[in-house]
């Protein structure tokens, strides 16, 4: 067999052992935090009509989707971006729901980027989506989420980045340029790159107050006074209401405690034009990439025959396991912690202790030992696979117990291991006899 076959593709990766234990248990964390704001599980096929992702969604560019036929000529894609089928779904289940609906997920997406970027083409995200509620409070609660999953994931040292792209597109209506202008300007100012927008904007014919206006965008970031300075920038209502949306979001968020959190940055756009009013990154350091990124999208469900405001995020797993990994952050798994080895002869006793220590939530592993391996071969196997006590019932002289020290296994007497795993040596030990072929 071709070696080539024992590898992944590129962009993708596989995950397993106690990396695989812990990003699990982020998971199941990050989903506890979501239902504790009263978010129900919804989950997506990975194939999806490729028409959910056209163009006129603003979701990913059709040349990084992997798109495919189904027998019935169909245009299949991988599912891209988990914002337009959790729309399709809201549409299709809760049409005639006039109440808000939150939903909350936990998926893989597939965009095949360029593989000079480096990024993976598979990606775990898990996020939440409210729907149906246009109010500064639903986009304070999801920011709220944001930082309480995070927490809740074990980061202590994280910043959410807070913009408006309606104070953009304010600007940009009041300019009246050409889209194809309109996307250079937003590139440059995305990037910050102040020279760039001075020099388009030298051929542009507009106001000097909006020509400065696009000017300071690429400086209109820090704290929430920062923001308010961008007031007196314009007179655009449009603009000056956007605003408005950050000042109450900023008082919610204050209200729920985690203001402090926040920062902002006005020049902050999005390559998903869905985005109708604040849109958010969730940054830590030890990772290049943003951790999670949401905002709201008021226009995208009306597409799908729902006429409904929605907001929502995703938080990104692989680049949250970095920065964990990368911070020194440790996460907590259920490991195998006894290893019971057994021969023949002992193999009644050794299930019967197993079932025991099972039942009192003990995690067992049976190994039957074979004939002239060394007691010492398995040692160095409980080692490596992380167990913390190996009772060896093929003993000769009876049941050996060992007990994991600086790395090493050690023998250990009935006084040094856990009371529970005591007393279930010593009941099976008075029924032995029973128990033994």
């Amino acid at each position: 067999m071709s070696r080539d076959l024992l590898h992944t593709p590129e962009g993708v990766r596989d995950i397993y052992a106690e990396e695989c234990a812990r990003r699990h248990r982020v998971q199941a964390r990050l989903c506890e935090s979501f239902h504790r704001y009263g978010y129900q599980d919804i989950e997506t096929p990975t194939l999806e009509f490729f028409d959910i992702f056209r163009k006129e969604r603003g979701s990913v560019d059709t040349r990084e989707m992997y798109k495919f036929f189904d027998r019935e000529n169909n245009t299949l894609v991988l599912r891209p971006d988990m914002t337009p089928s959790i729309a399709r779904c809201a549409a299709k289940y809760y049409m005639d729901e006039p109440g808000p609906i939150r939903l909350c997920y936990l998926a893989s997406t597939f965009q095949n980027a360029p593989s000079y970027q480096g990024r993976l083409h598979e990606v775990t995200q898990t996020g939440a989506e409210l729907i149906g509620d246009d109010s500064a409070d639903a986009d304070a609660e999801m920011i709220a989420m944001v930082i309480d999953a995070l927490k809740a994931a074990g980061l202590t040292e994280f910043q959410i980045e807070l913009g408006q792209v309606e104070f953009f597109r304010g600007l940009l209506d009041e300019a009246g340029m050409d889209e194809e202008t309109q996307g250079e300007l937003c590139d440059l100012i995305e990037n910050k790159n102040y020279f760039g927008v001075e020099e388009l904007l030298s051929g542009q014919t507009m106001p000097p107050a909006l020509k400065n206006a696009f000017l300071q965008l690429p400086q209109l970031f820090g704290d929430i006074s920062r923001i308010r300075l961008a007031r007196s920038l314009t007179t655009n209502e449009r603009a000056i209401r956007a605003i408005d949306r950050l000042e109450r979001v900023q008082e919610i968020l204050d209200a729920y405690g985690v203001g402090d959190y926040v920062s902002y940055d006005l020049s902050m756009l999005s390559k998903y034009s869905y985005y109708t009013g604040i849109i958010f990154k969730a940054y830590t350091y030890g990772t290049g990439e943003y951790l999670g990124t949401g905002g709201r999208y008021d226009k995208l469900l009306i597409q799908f025959g729902k006429d409904a405001p929605a907001v929502g995020f995703a938080i990104v797993v692989d680049q949250l396991m970095l920065a964990l990994s990368r911070q020194r952050i440790s996460i907590s798994i259920d490991r195998t912690d006894t290893m019971i080895l057994y021969d023949r002869d002992a193999r009644f006793r050794a299930i019967s202790l197993a079932e025991q220590m099972r039942a009192h939530g003990r995690a067992v592993q049976l190994t039957r030992r074979r004939e002239m391996t060394p007691a010492l071969d398995y040692l160095a196997y409980a080692v490596r696979q992380h167990f913390f006590t190996v009772i060896d019932l093929s003993a000769r002289d009876g049941q050996i117990c060992y007990i994991l020290d600086d790395g090493h296994f050690r023998a250990a007497d009935f006084t040094e291991l856990p009371p529970d795993i005591a007393a279930f040596l010593t009941e099976n030990n008075e029924t032995k006899e029973d128990l033994t072929l």
